[in-house]
């Protein structure tokens, strides 16, 4: 399924986004005035294939799973049991993206990939429970490769079964204790920079728990040193990756096989964006950074992705949240494409009537 699911992928569409930038030039404003407004119009064009674009309806996917690393290496501030009660209360809808969720009319997927927690089989959920956790990668394989591409395949399906009823644009973000140690170690084994310069607080931990998840990389990195150089982005992930990390992934591919949009959260998110480009380079140019994080490596990955965010609200949360604060954005970029009328409609002149 994962190379049919890369197969699937389509062109970037230039005619669109050719056309969305053709009217942009008309509207009644100078040209370029809207600044990421008008860029952003003329990428959605491209992604859907079409010139005068919706994302309607928006879906806000949160992909669930607990890291050996933070059972073993005390690298987060909460212990991993709040992995599953995070997700009763995503459940409950009394979790932030829940709430955020409901000002943009979104409706939210919460997903087990994997959970340490048996969760209830009528808990209100997805159950793609691939294995209980991954193993402390510090010192063993976070999982096998099959693993990794079931985790892949299963972030897929719940786009694909959520496009029955309609995926305009996807924000895409996770829940997982110890996951911002497990995002810096494959930043840094893909990137080839330093555990210190991707290596943030997360949750919140004071120095000495920084230095611990400074670290954890450390050692993650030399333990899978040989492994690593393959350069196999499918091998580093199995070394180093999460669960809930490669169910974004696949996500984010199966959300570009249907032109839809993709909007990337905070620094996870953007590392399941990184495996995804590895492993697909067409599914590049359906990426939109939602904003950037004040996690420490987020500006770095967001570089190498060449992703500009939308929004710097110094947030730290996951969630899919500042994918989800992006959505009213990306609608008033849209309509003003669609909306405003061309100087010839208006019966303005522009400056091409200047003698």
């Amino acid at each position: 399924m994962l190379e049919d699911l890369i197969a699937r992928i389509p062109e970037f569409d230039e005619g669109s986004a050719t056309a969305a930038r053709k009217r942009q030039d008309r509207l009644t404003k100078p040209t370029g005035s809207l600044g990421r407004l008008e860029e952003l119009s003329v990428q959605i064009a491209g992604i859907k294939g079409e010139a005068l674009p919706s994302v309607e309806p928006p879906a806000v996917f949160v992909f669930a799973a607990d890291h050996g690393v933070a059972r073993n290496q005390a690298v987060s501030a909460y212990p991993v049991e709040v992995t599953a009660q995070m997700v009763y209360n995503f459940a409950r809808e009394g979790a932030v993206i829940t709430v955020l969720s409901r000002q943009i009319g979104a409706r939210v997927v919460v997903i087990d990939v994997g959970v340490a927690s048996d969760l209830p089989a009528e808990l209100p959920v997805q159950h793609f429970k691939v294995r209980p956790g991954t193993g402390d990668w510090t010192c063993e394989p976070a999982m096998s490769k099959q693993e990794a591409v079931d985790a892949i395949e299963a972030g897929a399906r719940c786009v694909f079964a959520e496009a029955e009823r309609g995926v305009g644009i996807a924000c895409i973000g996770e829940m997982g204790i110890g996951n911002t140690t497990t995002a810096a170690a494959l930043a840094a084994a893909y990137l080839g920079l330093a555990p210190k310069d991707l290596v943030g607080r997360g949750t919140g931990v004071d120095d000495q728990g920084l230095e611990r998840k400074i670290e954890a990389v450390r050692a993650g990195l030399a333990c899978h040193a040989d492994t690593l150089q393959s350069g196999d982005p499918l091998v580093i992930l199995a070394a180093l990756g999460g669960l809930e990390i490669a169910a974004m992934t696949g996500a984010m591919l199966a959300s570009a096989s249907i032109r839809a949009p993709i909007l990337v959260d905070g620094f996870i998110s953007s590392v399941a964006a990184l495996v995804a480009v590895r492993l697909a380079p067409a599914a590049g140019p359906f990426l939109i950074a939602s904003h950037r994080s004040v996690e420490k490596g987020h500006r770095l990955v967001l570089e190498r992705l060449c992703l500009t965010p939308l929004l710097d609200l110094g947030m730290r949360l996951g969630e899919a949240s500042g994918a989800a604060l992006a959505i009213p954005i990306v609608r008033a970029a849209l309509a003003v494409l669609k909306e405003t009328a061309t100087f010839e409609e208006a019966g303005v002149s522009d400056k091409e009537a200047l003698p």
